[in-house]
């Protein structure tokens, strides 16, 4: 008898068990115990992706796994590697916080009889960025795709408002632009080709590049793709659809939205950049530069955009936007480093703007519902653990030493020494933002810590175990990153150099 490898199981069982969660939530018309449902299985796919990633790492092993043993074009497969699991652990361990710190909105903002309906989504989304993580097949990316865009809908749209249901309209049209794009060029590049896994379209664009057939065809199919990408992953000029979305939805919804599903899209391009095209073709054919381009402007435009907001969710949402242009900008450099502070950066964004979306859900709890900066001072004075875990995100956001933001800013600066015809572009824009990081989150810190005379004679807030967790956690999350920050980036470069092989 063949011998089995359990572990290589374990890729295929988290996506099955957060679908399956999804299917066991709709059976039950109580938010509560579908919320309760919805944390177990989070928690079981953390731990098996924990112990996926001390495995894979140990053994610097990269493996697939062949859905149902039918071979392609009936099967379709998973890949699983160092990278894969590393960012399977950070998303099961953000969900959990996530959800866990923020269940109080979600039991507020939405009305009891659609509660559960809220945690169908949340397990269908969370299965949908686990496929996009895991994904060796381009069309199952595609239609895990569309079910992330309907799942994200649904979160926004739960508090039932009229703002709410602009701001879904408004993301669900720009996401379905990005996704048309990426199915165009997906369905071009197979009839290119005839493959829909990674490995066999990786040989056969390497063939076209050789005998330089179909090149005006490939750069078309390349820019569909990468441009779909960079739309649901919001890379300005392609933003518009965050500020409404996240500054209308609830702080659980925000969150995640923010810092989990605009990066599982951007994994899926890395994915892509080193599994199927290759960083040389990406090169050739200048969809690096391009993408180079996108994120310097996303990180200055970002940055201004947020700096006129005087909403605090809608400064979040572009100051988003900044954060998606650092990602980009570390891809467009096109060497290995760079994507490693690319990918570093996807894990510190993560932790952190997580973190400021769920404190600011505190402040505007405790403002009143106002959701005006101006609006929100004292607010760190009447629930100080929500203003530590603010002020702590922000700094990070802005780059202090000690927290996850300053390495990713390091890196970035490093990586620029290995691209010296970008260097000085990187170097420059990267200190124009960390300034105008510091010029919108600085005032806002400020203020949540002002004293106001009405804010003195309001009671103070309870903070429920499970929040204080949450921002505990996120807090120790970021220092975890801003220090021990060695070992995860070396797991981060031996997985994008078995993903270029």
């Amino acid at each position: 008898m063949e011998h089995i490898n359990w572990i290589h199981n374990i890729p295929f069982f988290s996506i099955f068990l957060a679908m399956l969660g999804g299917i066991i939530t709709a059976l039950i018309n109580n938010g509560k115990i579908a919320y309760k449902i919805h944390m177990a299985i989070i928690f079981l796919i953390c731990i098996m992706s924990g112990i996926l990633l001390v495995d894979v790492a140990a053994k610097n092993e990269i493996f697939t796994f062949m859905m149902g043993h039918f071979p392609a074009p009936w099967g379709n497969e998973l890949r699983a590697g160092p990278l894969e699991a590393l960012m399977a652990v950070t998303f099961s361990v953000v969900m959990l916080l996530t959800v866990g710190g923020g269940a109080n909105f979600v039991f507020k903002d939405v009305v009891p009889e659609k509660q559960h309906l809220y945690f169908i989504m949340l397990n269908a989304l969370f299965g949908a960025m686990l496929a996009l993580i895991y994904t060796n097949d381009i069309f199952t990316a595609y239609v895990f795709i569309e079910i992330n865009t309907i799942a994200s809908c649904a979160l926004i749209m739960a508090k039932g408002t009229p703002q709410s249901m602009v701001g879904t309209t408004h993301y669900l049209i720009i996401s379905l632009l990005g996704s048309g794009l990426f199915l165009l060029g997906v369905s071009i590049l197979y009839g290119i080709t005839g493959h829909l896994l990674f490995p066999q379209m990786k040989e056969a664009i390497v063939e076209l590049i050789k005998t330089e057939q179909y090149h005006m065809p490939l750069l078309v199919v390349t820019g569909f793709i990468f441009i779909g990408i960079a739309i649901k992953s919001a890379l300005f000029p392609f933003h518009s659809m965050l500020p409404g979305a996240y500054g209308s939805a609830t702080p659980t919804s925000s969150g995640i939205l923010s810092g989990l599903v605009l990066k599982s899209y951007i994994i899926l391009g890395i994915k892509l950049i080193y599994c199927v095209f290759s960083a040389q073709v990406m090169e050739s054919l200048r969809i690096t530069d391009i993408l180079f381009a996108f994120g310097l402007s996303g990180m200055v435009m970002g940055s201004v955009y947020a700096m006129k907001e005087r909403t605090m969710k809608r400064m979040l949402a572009y100051s988003s936007v900044a954060q998606i242009g650092y990602i980009y900008m570390g891809i467009g450099m096109g060497t290995r480093v760079g994507v490693t502070a690319a990918c570093f950066h996807i894990l510190a964004h993560a932790v952190t703007k997580t973190l400021l979306f769920l404190c600011c859900g505190s402040f505007v709890e405790d403002s009143g519902g106002k959701e005006k900066i101006y609006h929100m001072r004292g607010a760190a004075l009447r629930n100080p653990l929500a203003g530590i875990g603010y002020t702590l995100g922000a700094l990070s956001m802005i780059g202090i030493p000690l927290l996850a933001g300053f390495i990713s800013k390091v890196y970035f600066a490093t990586a620029s020494v290995y691209s010296p015809g970008k260097m000085a572009a990187v170097l420059i824009v990267l200190g124009v933002s960390m300034v105008l990081n510091a010029l919108y989150f600085l005032p806002s810190v400020i203020a949540i810590w002002t004293p106001a005379k009405e804010a003195l004679n309001s009671p103070s807030p309870s903070v429920s175990p499970a929040f204080a967790v949450s921002v505990i956690g996120f807090i120790a999350l970021n220092l975890i990153l801003g220090i021990y920050y060695r070992p995860i980036t070396h797991i981060i470069q031996i997985s994008l150099d078995l993903l270029a092989q």
